[in-house]
């Protein structure tokens, strides 16, 4: 389904005559919209979840993104600094090395939070923050935020 979503995503580019990244996305909307219509002749996919799942993630870790770029900004700007840096390990429920790498990034990319290491037998991710309070919480956040996410959209 992914290739039919880009396959009337260009085509909608060849129409309108320019490639352009916002006449590429509304084509991609407009192809998906076709697609969610024509399932009852095509059948149906778990391919319209996981493009919501993905939209969702996307929101989810922008907004991440943004809060945790907020709270770098405060703590530079104020006199004192609120640092409580730490090194935490996290269990992993991601398996594949594809699901791990890609939470490490993710974690690496949030601003305050850095991937250290990965066990060796690939089930505790080892996780630097600066921004340290409650252990426990901090753990949860992202295991129920960030890790979950992203294997409801991998999986």
């Amino acid at each position: 389904m992914l290739l039919w979503n880009v396959l009337l995503a260009m085509i909608w580019g060849a129409l309108q005559g320019e490639f352009s990244l916002i006449n590429l996305l509304t084509g991609f909307v407009l192809g998906y919209a076709v697609l969610w219509i024509s399932q009852s002749i095509i059948g149906r996919s778990t391919y319209f979840t996981k493009v919501r799942q993905a939209f969702g993630f996307l929101l989810f870790f922008l907004w991440e993104l943004v809060k945790a770029n907020l709270v770098m900004a405060h703590d530079v700007v104020t006199p004192t600094h609120h640092m409580r840096p730490g090194v935490l390990a996290i269990p992993l429920d991601a398996r594949t090395d594809t699901e791990i790498t890609m939470l490490a990034n993710l974690i690496t990319l949030t601003p305050g939070t850095l991937s250290l290491d990965v066990s060796t037998d690939r089930r505790t991710l080892y996780v630097h923050a600066m921004y340290l309070g409650d252990l426990e919480v901090f753990r949860r956040e992202l295991k129920q935020g960030m890790e979950r996410r992203l294997l409801e959209v991998m999986r």
